[in-house]
């Protein structure tokens, strides 16, 4: 490595012989050319894959120019080694040369000599060199080459699959031999996926016009079914990327074939190429569709294969998900019956037991959730109520409440998937809400979780049908709802009632008549309001009763309702919150001098104690309901003239005021959100609020780059807004406050961690802006004061290595 980082210099103007020199040196000793066939190697990896980086472009562009004038030495060497060689550990260092070669070589030396077929004949079926001569012929499959060599790509392709054939015979259950083999052999599996998705990524259709090798071609399909099938996620996610790509090409010329078929009726297509390609690979399809429903992960993440929530945000489950549903989709569109005639099978399977386990079923049903929406209404009515009819069945033929628990909770996602079929079908939705909520009751672990997510996805989708008077109803069901809140809700845990409020959230708001809206609104949040009004009473007489442990909870909780409700209903929540507004800036107060009391008395610690803790949660969710009223509201003005100011006057002086470790970031967050939605209309209360947050918010940011991650977020968003929305406000700080908010920018996108340098750099582009923008003397003073400080900073980051990414 220290030779290659000399030659980078060196080579070619004060060392012009090196090539003819390690050509020469290689032929008088086989362990002298083992190792200049690693230094070759690596001078190729530093020259063509990590120059970017490393060196400036002239620097690169003048080594690449060399290394291609004088690499037919290179290779005369490398070819005298594999046609000649027999130190396996030689012919291996060379195969991996070789390998870093390829993807920058001029064509001719792969496809006008005897490279290809030497390579498969003398080394690919010999098992220590099979691996590093694979990846030669994948990184050959992915090169740009002319029409003229398509015949000898072709060629390769047949060459290497008759020999896989004869090494791997297409019988081989892959994915159980795969689990007993050796390293070697895995990465064998993993090289081959690897292959065949390259090169059929790139020559598919260079293929299919050779005849001749359309049995190979279905072949290689086949062996990547059958790696589809191996335990292993990586490999699979290289498998899945070409079904991907192979099923919406197939798709997207069956429609134009189709002339202009709509999108889900693909019966009965007149094109010929689009419909003879699809034919051509009918029972590939057919087999891919098994495979996606048998492998088929979970929309969210389930913890030990149980019907539990566990909230994991776009983790690598969801993202494989989301590809498998379109994989899965573009098939049912490619064939519709096939994909039915799949799932009902399977689906039979689990009924006479054959098949039956937690697991299958479970994939089944995500694979039949998935597929919403790809048939037909008809189609789809047809298959959706065979599916709920065949999984009630089940539910009642298995004994024990695990096994009926498992197919209870598919039953319910199943149903939550197919909100056209539910929106055509009044009686089976209402039926459906009716079943959610007996299972609501239900104590198996996980199962009111999913009665819960179940019923908000559907209030989500069906919203407007609970609101309107259904045929044959006395009113709308939302109201026979609303009439029951106590006993459908009685036992479940806070955050499922939370969960319920949002989904009845969804109801509310799509109820258009303004005084109908008020009336739901008011029995919507009568328990609530019950609670919340019995507990302020107190609180008003004596605040002895904020001490209390289980009334904190019950605050909290009550606080958390509101602001589920506040997330759905959206800007007529004004109706609720109008109610409560005063009576929680009050509350804030209140609490807010209960902690500054304690840690006044007991120091630091106090913030640690559950009392302290339970008096912040109550003010963390009155910033949050703040925060979700004002990011949904329409009623601006409302905002502006009746909110803002009592609110900045509750929470300023108390932030202000406590200590680093008792200062709530939210309160950051909220001030962003409400300059963010009043824009302009909140510059004359900059100078209060820089005043109250800029300088104490600072001092706790700057000992390091990890401490208060939040309030670093919350921070910079409040500075990003204020800068966006009211930079007129900034010209009238202090000189010393400015260049505090400059130094604070440049600090920014000098962090470490990406989303602050992210929004600090963001931030620094639109001051910029801002002040190009205003008058000539302005500018001018602030380019003399900073411009050069900041472009000095902004080139220290573009050259610090921490800053990489």
């Amino acid at each position: 490595m220290v030779l290659v980082q000399i030659l980078k210099q060196e080579w070619p103007h004060n060392w012009p012989s090196f090539i003819p020199e390690i050509i020469a040196s290689s032929k008088t000793n086989l362990s002298l050319c083992e190792n200049n066939m690693a230094i070759l190697k690596l001078l190729s990896e530093e020259i063509f894959d990590f120059s970017a980086e490393q060196m400036t472009q002239l620097k690169a562009a003048t080594l690449k120019t060399q290394m291609q004038k004088e690499f037919s030495e290179i290779y005369n060497l490398c070819r005298e080694v594999i046609d000649n060689a027999v130190k396996p550990s030689l012919i291996k260092a060379t195969l991996e040369t070789l390998l870093r070669f390829v993807h920058w070589i001029p064509v001719g030396y792969i496809f006008e000599t005897d490279l290809i077929e030497t390579l498969r004949s003398k080394f690919f079926e010999q098992p220590q060199f099979r691996n590093v001569t694979l990846k030669c012929f994948t990184e050959i499959s992915t090169l740009e080459i002319t029409e003229n060599y398509y015949e000898k790509m072709v060629i390769m392709f047949n060459s290497v699959m008759t020999a896989t054939n004869s090494m791997i015979p297409p019988s081989t259950n892959i994915a159980e031999v795969y689990e007993n083999s050796n390293d070697d052999d895995q990465e064998f599996v993993q090289n081959l996926a690897l292959f065949l998705t390259s090169y059929l990524s790139t020559h598919l259709k260079t293929v299919e016009r050779y005849p001749g090798s359309h049995e190979l071609l279905i072949n290689a399909h086949f062996y990547l079914i059958k790696i589809s099938r191996v335990e292993d996620r990586e490999i699979f996610k290289i498998c899945l990327e070409y079904w991907a790509k192979l099923v919406q090409g197939l798709f997207e010329e069956a429609s134009t074939a189709g002339h202009g078929a709509p999108l889900l009726d693909l019966g009965n297509m007149g094109g010929f190429n689009g419909a003879v390609r699809k034919n051509l690979y009918v029972s590939v399809l057919s087999n891919l569709r098994v495979v996606m429903i048998e492998c088929m992960v979970k929309p969210e993440e389930v913890k030990y294969g149980e019907i539990v929530r566990e909230f994991v945000k776009e983790s690598d489950t969801i993202v494989l998900y989301k590809s498998m549903k379109e994989v899965l989709v573009y098939l049912t569109n490619l064939d519709v019956n096939d994909t039915e005639e799949i799932m009902t099978t399977k689906l039979a399977r689990q009924m006479d037991g054959s098949e039956w386990s937690w697991n299958n079923l479970n994939k089944l049903c995500w694979a039949i959730g998935s597929i919403s929406g790809a048939m037909n209404e008809e189609t789809e009515k047809r298959f959706l109520v065979t599916v709920i009819k065949e999984l009630l069945s089940l539910c009642e033929m298995k004994r024990g409440k695990d096994n009926k628990a498992v197919v209870a909770s598919n039953i319910m996602y199943c149903v939550g998937q197919y909100p056209r079929f539910l929106k055509a079908h009044w009686k089976f939705l209402k039926t459906v809400v009716n079943k959610l909520f007996e299972f609501m009751h239900e104590s198996h672990e996980g199962v009111q979780d999913m009665a819960c997510d179940t019923f908000i996805k559907i209030a989500q989708q069906c919203k407007r049908h609970f609101v309107v008077l259904q045929q044959g109803e006395n009113r709308p069901f939302v109201e026979e709802i609303l009439d029951n809140v106590n006993r459908i809700t009685s036992d479940l845990a806070p955050q499922q009632i939370h969960t319920f409020y949002e989904a009845i959230g969804y109801m509310v708001a799509a109820q258009t008549n303004s005084t109908a809206q008020e009336r739901l609104m008011a029995k919507f949040m009568e328990l609530p309001n019950q609670a919340w009004e019995s507990m302020m009473n107190q609180a008003k007489q004596n605040t002895d009763c904020l001490n209390n442990p289980t009334e904190i909870k019950v605050l909290s909780n009550v606080l958390k309702t509101n602001v589920a409700a506040c997330t759905s209903v959206g800007s007529a929540f004004i109706i609720q919150l109008s109610k409560i507004y005063i009576d929680l800036l009050a509350l804030y107060r209140i609490v807010g001098e209960l902690v500054s009391q304690s840690v006044a008395s007991q120091g630091v610690i106090a913030t640690k104690t559950p009392k302290v803790r339970g008096w912040r949660t109550i003010k963390r969710e009155i910033l949050k309901l703040v925060d979700s009223y004002v990011n949904c509201t329409t009623e601006i003005e409302t905002v502006n003239n009746s909110m803002v100011g009592p609110f900045l006057e509750a929470v300023l002086t108390d932030y202000n005021t406590n200590v680093d470790a008792a200062r709530d970031a939210e309160v950051l967050n909220v001030i962003a959100t409400i300059i963010d939605k009043l824009q302009s209309m909140m510059t004359s209360r900059v100078q209060v609020i820089f005043e109250a947050t800029f300088e104490p918010t600072l001092n706790m940011i700057t000992k390091d780059f990890a401490e208060y991650p939040e309030h670093r977020n919350g921070f910079y968003s409040m500075l990003r807004a204020i800068n966006r929305h009211c930079f007129p406000a900034l010209l009238e700080l202090a000189p010393a406050q400015f260049k505090l908010f400059i130094d604070s920018v440049v600090w920014g996108f000098k962090h470490t961690m990406r989303d602050i340098a992210d929004i600090g750099l963001e931030i620094c582009g639109e001051l910029i802006d801002n002040i190009s923008r205003t008058d000539a003397a302005v500018a001018g003073a602030f380019y003399q004061s900073y411009f050069l400080n900041i472009l000095q900073d902004i080139f220290f980051v573009l050259t610090d290595r921490d800053h990489k990414s």
